[in-house]
């Protein structure tokens, strides 16, 4: 695994991911997660929907980063924003990738993120996030892992701290999820020939999730809440 993309994957990185749950504090707010096994069960829907999308888009943002040509950011964002039903969590992702877009140009200076950050200052994440690891040097099935261990660490994260969950038993969940990770990042890369730029664009993966979408919109009118999202 390349170290760039360790970075990218750290909670640590000053992108602003650590405030924001996945939907896990509505989820834990309305009781449907509320210990180690139902948590297991929000992460394992939560890669297959929203995390399998994420990894896809990801991977064509990095393939299209690599082309050498001049990337379509307008059309591959109003992908993202189709996919996206919620306001609440288009709010939510524009806010995660223009903040990992501004940390991204200060490490791995680019002119691909530079053009994104010109064509849209406050992009879908998994834009901002396969624009990132192009520069960084990983590879479109990098980036698209990348996505799909963002969409269950940082709600499986958010859980400890909500719940007082034990972080041991929880890290053992996220290590159950390895093959799943795998499986949804191969599946974001698979072979677009010999459909067209913009017929492959179409056939990126849509699936729905509207428990989370549902929870998003409950969690953005609270009024008492510990995560932005």
């Amino acid at each position: 695994m390349r170290p760039a993309l360790l970075l990218l994957t750290d909670s640590r990185l000053p992108a602003g991911g650590h405030a924001h749950s996945g939907g896990a504090e509505r989820a834990v707010t309305s009781g449907a997660v509320h210990d180690v096994p139902s948590l297991a069960h929000f992460l394992r829907g939560r890669l297959r929907t929203a995390g399998a999308v994420a990894a896809a888009l990801t991977a064509a943002c990095t393939h299209a980063s690599a082309g050498g040509g001049t990337v379509s950011w307008e059309a591959l964002d109003a992908e993202v924003d189709a996919r996206t039903a919620s306001p609440a969590q288009r709010e939510a992702s524009r806010t995660q990738g223009r903040l990992l877009l501004r940390v991204a140009r200060r490490i791995w200076p680019s002119p691909v993120l530079d053009e994104l950050a010109r064509a849209i200052p406050s992009p879908h994440h998994p834009l901002a996030l396969g624009a990132a690891a192009h520069a960084a040097g990983c590879t479109p099935e990098e980036a698209a892992l990348a996505a799909a261990y963002h969409a269950v660490t940082g709600p499986a994260t958010a859980a400890v701290r909500l719940l007082g969950l034990d972080p041991v038993s929880v890290h053992a969940v996220l290590a159950t999820l390895t093959p799943d990770l795998t499986a949804v990042a191969t599946h974001a890369c698979r072979p677009s020939d010999p459909l067209t730029p913009l017929e492959a664009l179409g056939a990126l993966p849509a699936c729905s999730a509207p428990a989370l979408d549902a929870l998003a919109e409950q969690h953005a009118r609270a009024e008492v809440r510990l995560f932005i999202s």
